[in-house]
Order: structure tokens, then sequence, then C-alpha cells
């Protein structure tokens, strides 16, 4: 029977990347676990999930030997297999790199099998050398070879592993297909990793020995045809007792992954924690030292030969997995030197120190191990780009072998700082293991990394070095704030890690924690200003209303600080109160009822210059009152209940001219209040000339608009007629009014 056409009604079906181990076309069993457990380069046995891994392996060096075959008979394809492998080899992965990833943990997995059978085996088997995965390419035929010694299959095994899939595993998978396109997201515990060789390969030969009977047949087929042969072959390229080759020609655009360097980075990036040796043949240049034959010609008797140092090319296996997977072992039996070495060379940050970690384990219905870090800097890729998409911090495992870095359900983007490892049998994913899908199993490790990831924190806050949280803020903080905006659940958990300078503490954080403690008797709110930095909130006229009476505030100098105080609102038992709004009630009820009066009386007695002031300032201001809370300023500006603060204004109107759009329309919701001080001498000035109709008043006014303007964080719009206006006041006859150049022009011309 051949490839069914029927595959191509499938492959609309396909729409998310997909790729599994071939144990779902293997394995005999009804527990849909151990589908994931594979046959090695496709060894059979049905094992627990359980089974641990342990040996090694050898391989034969050389590239292919075509050996005598005997008994040569061709096989058809179950339709199930035709249908599965056109959609592999067309849709289920989107990146076929992945091939390598699920072949040679087949490979590990025939290994870990061999092992477990080995236990009950006679000692000879028992004693024999440790397994091993060795991989070659062999560029005169075109061939990558990838070699286990694992527990290798007999000739029924392959005609059940290779040529039909087990019934409970693929009907179950054809079904879910032609029922709803969603459920190829669910089915996530199948797996087809063989068949990925097909993915660069035009045709794949299979030469396996198996540990039970000890005879070595080759399997063979391509990506067109819908059969395959297996025969007898009478030679054995085996060193062990059993173990799988598998050869691959490759297709003419899959070359590349005859390069040692390409497929080191393949096997470094997926399969550096696989248990087992896995050694790749690499051509590598030594230097060796020799005698200098042109230097030593007039060499004296009794004189020390020169010698020179020459490149040699050497060519033999490299072992590509030196690193330990130091999640998988119990906290207690891990040092701290081990923690620090882990850090640096799996994350390759060898010029930073890790400034914490966490190390855990889940059990009971969703088992999970984790190891998380918290870096001594800030990574260079989220030096430019907070929450660049290519910033590989988090790294998904299953069984040690990598799955994916870019799972942002795993935790939220504002712990993207965080760097880890999280092992996971129970994660839901997709059929190729690179699609993360939501599930109640996937919201409970995302829980656990997130309070873990606080815990670390919190330990850092408590550490007798006050300067390391420092230098967590001073990198990190930016995060937290991010967090507070976005994640409602654990809002109130980051607010005491928050940090802010303050009116009594300008070079030195302080937490809301250190506020209430600090409070004054009395303080119902805590308070804070926003400004574009410490200098200018400390200049702030309106930070004169709070300060007079003994409160602290809060310096809200970056745009996000005022997005964090704004969703957090309140911490604890106290109201964030900004101070740059108009309405602030400072006091007990009676003070400020008192308060109100004596404003509206002042409003009354005013009410000539605060009528002048908002005809001259039209466009400019939404209205002017008289405020008794300023105390050596003339004047301040000061927000609408729902405005939106001056160094806001600047961040939102920079962001609209970064997109192309110079134009950002504020609106009557944007127009400050300007409050005027009574007691203040200049403002009593400008009452007078008012009342008194003197000319000066125009610019008088504006100045004090002006002062007002740039004094609480807003630029002035027009600087050269700031300029005139000051020029006037240092000197009236230093800038001659346009109306009188109209008269003197007039005059001359007479």
């Amino acid at each position: 029977m051949k490839f069914t056409t029927a595959a191509s009604i499938l492959l609309p079906l396909i729409t998310t990347s997909t790729a599994f181990t071939p144990a779902a076309f293997i394995s005999k069993s009804n527990n849909l676990k151990c589908f994931e457990k594979n046959s090695g380069c496709l060894a059979t046995s049905d094992l627990s999930s359980d089974v641990k891994r342990s040996w090694s392996l050898s391989m034969s060096t050389e590239t292919e030997a075509e050996a005598a075959t005997t008994e040569s008979e061709t096989y058809e394809f179950q339709a199930e297999v035709g249908r599965v492998m056109d959609i592999i080899i067309n849709s289920l992965y989107s990146d076929r790199d992945v091939f390598l990833r699920e072949l040679v943990s087949n490979a590990a997995d025939a290994c870990d099998k061999k092992r477990f059978l080995s236990i009950t085996a006679d000692s000879s088997e028992s004693a024999a050398a440790e397994p091993e995965i060795k991989i070659k390419s062999d560029k005169t035929n075109q061939k990558l070879i990838i070699e286990d010694s694992g527990v290798g299959m007999t000739r029924q095994e392959l005609i059940n592993n290779l040529g039909n899939i087990a019934q409970s595993g693929t009907k179950k998978f054809l079904e879910a297909l032609g029922e709803n396109k969603q459920n190829i997201n669910l089915i996530g515990q199948f797996g087809v990793g063989f068949y990925s060789s097909f993915l660069v390969a035009d045709k794949v030969r299979v030469v396996t020995k198996s540990m039970t009977d000890g005879k070595v047949y080759s399997w063979e087929s391509d990506a067109t045809g819908g059969s395959y042969t297996i025969s007898e072959v009478e030679d054995d390229p085996f060193e062990s007792n059993s173990g799988t080759r598998l050869e691959m020609t490759l297709k003419e655009d899959a070359f590349e992954y005859m390069e040692a360097d390409k497929l080191g980075n393949l096997l470094t990036k997926y399969s550096e924690f696989i248990e087992f040796p896995i050694s790749l043949w690499k051509e590598k240049t030594e230097y060796e030292s020799v005698p200098d034959v042109e230097a030593n010609k007039e060499l004296k008797e009794g004189e020390e030969a020169k010698m020179k140092t020459v490149p040699k090319t050497v060519e033999g296996f490299e072992l590509m997995n030196t690193q330990k997977p130091i999640w998988l072992r119990s906290p207690k039996d891990v040092t701290e030197e081990e923690y620090k070495e882990f850090y640096k060379t799996a994350f390759k940050m060898g010029y930073d120190e890790k400034m914490a970690h966490t190390h855990f384990s889940l059990e009971g219905s969703v088992e999970c191990k984790a190891l998380l870090y918290v870096p001594g800097m800030l990574p260079f890729e989220l030096s430019k780009d907070m929450f660049d998409e290519n910033a590989s911090n988090l790294r998904l495992y299953v069984k040690r072998v990598f799955i994916n870095d870019k799972f942002d359900e795993m935790i939220p983007r504002w712990l993207k700082f965080i760097k880890g490892v999280v092992d996971s049998d129970d994660l839901p994913l997709n059929v190729g293991r690179e699609i993360l899908q939501k599930s109640k199993v996937l919201n409970i490790i995302r829980k656990r990394l997130i309070k873990k990831s606080l815990d670390m924190i919190n330990e850092i806050t408590k550490d007798e070095d006050e300067s390391k949280y420092i230098m967590f803020w001073n990198n990190f903080g930016k995060y937290l704030k991010v967090g507070v905006v976005e994640d409602d659940l654990h809002r109130f958990e980051i607010a005491p890690l928050l940090r802010f300078f303050s009116s009594s503490s300008e070079e030195e954080y302080r937490s809301l924690e250190d506020y209430e403690g600090d409070m004054k008797e009395g303080q119902k709110s805590i308070y804070y200003i926003t400004a574009d930095s410490k200098a200018k909130a400390s200049k702030s006229p309106i930070l004169e209303k709070v300060t007079s009476k003994g409160y602290e505030v809060l310096y809200m100098v970056e745009p996000l600080d005022e997005i964090c105080v704004q969703s957090l609102a309140r911490f604890r038992d106290y109201d964030l109160v900004d101070i740059t709004k108009e309405g602030l009630d400072i006091g007990e009820d009676e003070e400020k009822e008192e308060s109100k009066k004596t404003v509206e009386k002042l409003n009354e007695e005013f009410k000539p210059v605060l009528e002048y002031m908002e005809t001259l300032l039209g466009g400019k201001i939404k209205k002017a009152t008289m405020t008794t809370l300023l105390k050596s300023s003339p004047a301040a500006l000061v927000q609408g209940e729902y405005g939106m603060s001056p160094s806001m204004q600047k961040y939102m109107k920079a962001q609209s001219v970064a997109l192309g759009d110079s134009s950002m329309p504020m609106g009557n919701m944007n127009q400050a209040v300007l409050e005027l001080n009574p007691e203040n001498p200049i403002v009593k000035d400008l009452q007078r000339m008012v009342e008194m109709e003197q000319n000066e008043k125009e610019n008088f006014g504006m100045l004090i608009y002006d002062v007002a303007a740039m004094t609480s964080g807003y630029e002035i719009e027009d600087t050269g007629d700031f300029a005139t206006r000051v020029m006037k006041l240092m000197n009236s006859q230093a800038v001659a009014d346009e109306a009188d150049d109209e008269v003197k022009d007039a005059e001359i011309v007479e």
C-alpha cells in the first residue's frame, strides 16, 4: 500500500507546527504516557516513564560500508503512516533543526531501555561499556549518521515500529485531525520523532542489532515511496552487543547539516543535558612543536636545537554534552560553587555573578523541577528593549531535552529578566513540542515560578549588604513597576519591593514601608509628586504645600512611576495621593473645612485678578484660583483630577513623534489650573496693577504664568516671547513695543 493521497485532505487541518517522538507509533501499551518514551533510534520495549538513564554505547567510525544482505523483503506502509509522513514533511514542524533533537532523544531512550533490561541480564552484558551516542557526517556521500548502542530492534520490531502505527496512538491522532482543526493542539502526548528525519533526508537507512537475538537488520525507505525494505545484514558494524545506526541521505537544501559547527550548535542547544555521552566527529587544528630545519642548519655542536610551532589537522570524536543538569538533583546535594558555575556556563554569563538563586521542585498531581537565577546585571539583550522577544532567559526542558525558550505563558513579562530552567513531563505541549498550551498544569507551574521569584527578590532585600538590593533595583526596578501595572494578582506583593527618592531622602531610596513607618501622627495619605528629575521635584512650588506641614513626599521621576502608583492607588491602609492634582486636601476634617471657606473668601477678594488672568491666559489654563497651601512661591500649576502630569505629557508627545505623528491633541482635560498665593508680594503687585489698569500688568501676569509653568514642570511654548518679557522687566526701554515701532516708521515716512 502506497502513501495515501488522503494526506492532502489532512494538511489544511495542520494549523500549528508540531513534532514528537516515535514512541506513539512504537508502544503497544495503552498507557498514553509511555508514548513520550521513545525507543531510541528505534527501540521497542514498553517501559515505565520513570525508568532512569545511565549507560553508554559505541559506534563504528566507518561512514558506511554496504554490508552483504540476505532475505531482502519489501513491505508496504500502513495507510496511517503514509498520512503522518506526508503531514510531517509538509506541515508538522516549523523549524527542521529539531530533527536532530528528536533523533538524539530517541537514541538516548534506546540507551535508557538497554540499561533497564541489562539489570537482569547476565554479567557480560551488565559489564559492557557505557552506552553513548555518536554523530558523524559523510560529505562524500552526502550522509549524516547517528549511531547509538541502545537496545536495538529485531526484524519484527522494525516492522511494528517503523512500518505501522500502534492502534492506540495513530487512529486517535488522525481522528482528532479529522474532527476539528483545533484538536491538533490537544494531542501533545503522541510523538513521531523518527519520521522527522525526512525533513532533511530523501532516503533513510536504519541498521540495527537487537540485544535479544544478536542479528543485524537493515531497514530502508525514502520520502516519496509507499514501501520499505528489510533485509538481514551479514556483517556486524557494531562494537557493542546491540545498537542502532541511522543513515540519512540528505536533501540538496540540507547539506548544511553535514557541517560540524552547525551540528555542534544544535547539540549544545537541544541536547547538552542528555545523560548519555554524545560525541560529534570534528576536524580540529592542533599545534605541535617540531625542530626548525632552516634555523638549525648552522647549529653548532652543543647548542640546543631551535623549535617552531606548526598546525596539524586532526579528526576525531569530541564530547558535546559536558554540562550536568544540576536542577534534577536535590538542592541539599548541590554546592554554591556548582550553582555559580552552572549559571555562568549554561547561560553564557561568564562575565557576571548571579545575585540570587532558588532551586525547587513540585510533587503531587504536577511534577516539575526548576532552577531560577537573578542576574547580577541587566542582560545585554534587554538593555535596548526590556521585553526583547529574542531574549532567551527561561528555558523549558522535558526529560533533559531542550524544548523552547520562547514560552511567554510560562512566566509574566515583568519577570523577563529571570534566568533559569524548568523541567517537567506534565506540561501540555502541542504535537511538535514547540508550542505550550494553556491548562491547569501550566497555571500551577506559572504561579509557583512567580512565587519563588518574588521570594528570591525578597531575600535580596533582607541581605546585610544593602547595596545589593540597590544594585538590583537600578537594574530591574522598572520590571517590578510593570508588574504593579499589569499583574492584578501580585500587585500588592510587589509593592513593598518598590523604591523611590523623597523630599526627606534625596540620595537614598525609600520603600513604601519606610514611608509608612515615618508618617506623622494624624497623616492619612502617602503623598507623591511627579517630575522629570529629583532636582525639578525638589524645586517645585507644589512641594511646599505638603512639606510645610512636615509630611514626606515621594518623587516619581519616570513616566513609568506615575502609571505604577496610579495602578497601585493604595498601600495597605493609605491612599497614594498626587499633590500635583487640583483640590489637594491636607489635615483634619475641621482644618479642611476652614481652608475651603478661606479660599472662597480669597477668590472673592481677588476676583478681578483671577478674571484678568483667565482672560490673559485663555487656552493655556482651565481656570485660576487662590490657595492657602503655597508658602513662598507666588504661583503654581496643577492638573485637574483626570489630567495628565507635565512629565507624562512630554513622554506621550515624544512617543507620538517617534510613531510619526507630531500632533498630540491634549484637549481641555490637560489644561492646568493656575493657583495663586495671596500672601506673596508679587501677587499683591499684580493685584495693584489690575486695579490701577497699569500697562505693565500684561507682561507681569505672563511672567507669573511662565515662572509657575517652568517650576511646576511644564515647557515654555514660546521661549522668544519669554525672553522679551524678562528683558522688559530688566529695563523697560531694552525692547521696544511693536506699536511704538509702527508709530516711528510712520513718522519717518512723512
